[in-house]
């Protein structure tokens, strides 16, 4: 009886606290294991006491006006806030103090005005920020500059007109940032240009009020050459407006005629070959353009200017525009450039091709030595094993009495004996003679004989 108490104590204090937090919290949130749902239920504010144990809070629809200091300070677990569809217009300084294990953050369909610096900066381990749909008109130049784990970031459908992408360079995770449906007439080519390879294949910024000019479209005329996600996925919404008259506004991925007079430099496409010292290598120029009047030509830093026609006992270039290096060494390793002209159209098209060259015997040598070695105690191994087990004399160790009279076949026996203080004389290593003896007249001693072993 005492032992059911013990247990049952314990279950009604769990249960008794349990009820303590439903009781601080608004009729109509739901608890299920670490996660607090207070969906839809008209709410003004956040409950002051939430559960220490949450590590999702879901405030989704509400009617939410602003966020106190300190608010969700005291959740050790906290990971995810989900803070949609309310009517944040701002954030209160310290907002997500003592919040440093929050990953994903919602604040879309709300009311923000400016993105301020203070907003996020306690926010150091956040990866996901949803600020889409909101009424953002400016981005303060350190709002995201210090949230180096940041992967994701959505300020789509907001009303921007500029947007620090200096601010971003130096983030190391940065794999997506949403900038589609804003206001921007302008972008900063130099400052986007100067971005990680995968912050501009994931920077989206379609959708915008950009005004028509070459640099713009010299920007996306590359992405889509690179197969950028950011332009191949939404190809017919990027536009712009000619002379920034909302009502010219052209697909200018799509209809390239507007652009014919713009000096765009051509977009270089970069591929990656390896190769091992000796082998012959094909260095195929990949281009776009199309048509029977294209003129092929390399450049290289150990041949210089290849043109066709052009043949040697170590290069050959193909009608095709394809260059073989026929027994490739390593130091023909670097970058090989291939040009593409169509003099008919005036267009022109670029490839970089980069060859590293390995040496087969860096890696095929550690392999062998090991490989001989291994080998070596292989054989020896069965050498020993041979030699304990397959001697043509199989005597094993026992106890037997020399007879009293002469026998060959015994005396052969005790002669094969290796403990015998004296050996027996034999002719030729190995090789083991018997030879006749006096008779013994008298009890000869006990001898030990054991197994003959060649000499």
């Amino acid at each position: 009886m005492l032992c059911a108490q013990g247990v049952a104590a314990p279950l009604m204090l769990s249960s008794l606290l349990l009820q303590l937090v439903r009781a601080n919290l608004p009729s109509g949130c739901l608890i299920a294991s670490d996660i607090l749902s207070c969906t839809n239920l008209g709410l003004d504010q956040v409950p002051e006491e939430l559960p220490v144990m949450v590590a999702t809070l879901d405030f989704n629809h509400n009617r939410l006006e602003r966020l106190e200091e300190g608010g969700f300070a005291g959740l050790p677990n906290l990971d995810t806030v989900r803070l949609a569809h309310n009517q944040l217009s701002r954030l209160t300084p310290g907002t997500f103090r003592n919040t440093s294990n929050i990953r994903h953050l919602d604040l879309s369909s709300n009311q923000l005005n400016i993105i301020e610096e203070h907003y996020f900066q306690e926010l150091v381990g956040i990866k996901e920020l949803l600020l889409y749909n909101n009424q953002i008109v400016r981005v303060e130049s350190k709002a995201l500059s210090g949230l180096s784990n940041l992967q994701k970031a959505y300020l789509s459908h907001n009303r921007l007109t500029d947007f620090p992408f200096f601010s971003i360079q130096e983030h190391a995770n940065l794999t997506t940032l949403d900038l589609s449906s804003n206001r921007m007439p302008n972008l900063p080519v130099k400052d986007i240009e100067a971005l990680k390879e995968k912050i501009q294949n994931g920077l989206f910024l379609h959708n915008n009020s950009l005004i028509c000019e070459c640099s713009m479209y010299g920007l996306f005329k590359q992405w889509e050459y690179r197969g950028f996600t950011s332009v191949t996925d939404f190809w017919e919404e990027h536009t712009c407006l000619i002379y920034g008259e909302q009502r010219a506004m052209v697909r200018f991925l799509k209809h390239v005629r507007y652009f014919e007079n713009c000096k765009i430099k051509p977009p270089v496409k970069k591929i990656s070959m390896e190769a091992y010292a000796g082998d012959s290598v094909m260095l195929d120029c990949i281009t776009s353009l199309k048509g029977k009047h294209l003129n092929y030509s390399w450049v290289t830093k150990t041949y210089g200017y290849i043109a066709p026609p052009f043949s040697n006992n170590m290069l050959q270039m193909h009608p095709n525009g394809s260059l073989e290096i026929l027994a490739v060494q390593t130091n023909d390793s670097g970058v090989y450039l291939c040009m593409v002209q169509n003099h008919q159209e005036s267009s022109n098209d670029s490839l970089e091709v980069n060859v590293t060259v390995h040496t087969r015997r860096q890696d095929s040598e550690p392999f062998n030595t090991g490989f001989t070695t291994l080998l070596g105690c292989v054989v020896s191994l069965i050498l020993v094993l041979m030699y304990l087990f397959l001697t043509p004399c199989r005597c094993w160790c026992r106890k037997q009495p020399i007879p009293a009279t002469p026998n060959l076949a015994n005396e052969c026996s005790a002669q094969s004996s290796i403990l015998t203080p004296t050996p027996p004389a034999t002719e030729g290593p190995g090789r083991k003679m018997c030879q006749s003896r006096p008779a013994v007249t008298q009890q000869a001693p006990e001898i030990w004989t054991t197994r003959a072993f060649p000499q």
